[in-house]
């Protein structure tokens, strides 16, 4: 228990807040409206795998797809019955980053969507991708990486990863450009990731005093708006380059995240604990079933043998802690040695801390997952 604490002591103090101050760049704080991506998807076929494919019976519209392939391609199999096992019918979505040009590469992500058994070693076949509004905006084609392994027998088989899943890096190619004039804005609007209206009046400030005007205008915990109608400011994208890495001390609630299935506890540096007192201890209770069977006399002649219950119950109770005082604290180090004086273990304090909030001697956002 101590070494856990030491611990997380030693990583509180990486925490933002403690020591010095832990300065932020404004890109890494906020999204610039209208500098953003667009999700494409599409549907394919993947071709070339070890018997790993669809079986055609259990996904029809795979043969479907390969029948509207062939056929495209000036090969009439009207009639035809396939039993194929190297085909899979596939889900291709990626993203169209923004400001993507004509002729530029994008990442695609491949995942089945029948039986199929793995990827491995398939070859995507040119499939086309469409953005929200129908459009194509690229075309995807490529060797599959997937990123697991599986094999089978008559009794039994194995799988590693998920190999019904895989990318093809710079796999699509983009043929379609998003109509957009970014010069053209009047105002752009910059979101913070984590609304709070003490780092949207920090950004505010920040670009005010480099700027030397009111260029920036905080709407609200998440939204800070700047007015580019002034002469005096330099173009929109060199203008954007300058404010994004600017400095800024992000501000943010005090939070408590707890993890039951691991047993992890994760202070942030603005965690404060009023005066309380905590006892933690354990109640255990035993109950053994040993039942006797009891024989009928010899040579009886109506008699039977019984069964007599015998029940054990027992009742400890852990002796725990003592009475242990945690004193208001003033920093994150000071919390942790607070409760570094109950000596329990991951679990138990974690009871603890759910008590300590439930007393309202916590104050800090408390978030179980």
């Amino acid at each position: 228990m101590i070494r856990f604490l030491s611990c997380l002591l030693a990583f509180a103090f990486f925490l933002p807040g403690l020591g010095q101050a832990n300065s932020a760049r404004i890109k890494d704080l906020v999204e610039f409206d209208g500098v953003r991506g667009n999700d494409l998807v599409g549907y394919g076929l993947v071709v070339g795998l070890n018997g790993t494919g669809d079986s055609l019976r259990n996904a029809p519209f795979t043969e479907e797809a390969m029948v509207n392939l062939l056929e495209r391609l000036g090969i009439n199999v009207t009639g035809e019955q396939f039993r194929a096992k190297n085909v899979a019918a596939v889900l291709v979505t990626g993203a169209l980053p923004p400001f993507a040009r004509t002729g530029g590469k994008i990442d695609v992500t491949v995942s089945t969507i029948g039986d199929a058994k793995s990827l491995l070693g398939g070859t995507l076949v040119m499939t086309p991708l469409n953005a929200a509004d129908g459009e194509i905006y690229a075309v995807s084609q490529g060797s599959v990486i997937a990123g697991g392994a599986s094999a089978q027998g008559d009794a039994g088989s194995v799988v590693q990863g998920v190999p019904t899943s895989g990318v093809i890096p710079s796999g699509a190619r983009v043929e379609r450009e998003v109509d957009f004039d970014f010069n053209a804005f009047r105002e752009i609007r910059l979101a913070l990731r984590n609304p709070d209206f003490t780092t949207a009046s920090r950004i505010e400030q920040v670009i005010n005093r480099t700027l030397r005007s009111t260029v920036a205008t905080m709407l609200d915990s998440g939204t800070v708006q700047l007015d580019l109608t002034s002469r005096n400011l330099p173009p929109l994208p060199q203008l954007i380059s300058r404010l994004e890495n600017l400095e800024v001390e992000p501000d943010q609630k005090a939070r408590v995240v707890v993890d039951q299935r691991s047993g992890t506890i994760v202070l942030g540096s603005d965690v404060r604990i009023s005066r309380v007192a905590v006892s933690q201890g354990n109640l255990t209770l035993r109950v053994q079933e040993t039942p006797l069977v009891v024989q009928p006399n010899p040579f009886s002649v109506d008699g039977e043998p019984i069964v007599v219950p015998r029940t054990s119950v027992e009742l400890d109770a852990d002796p725990g802690t003592q009475l242990a005082l945690v004193e208001t604290s003033v920093s994150l180090p000071e919390v942790i040695q607070g409760l570094n004086a109950l000596g329990v273990a991951p679990r138990d304090m974690i009871d603890i801390l759910k008590a300590i909030k439930a007393a309202g001697a916590l104050h800090a956002e408390f978030i179980v997952q």
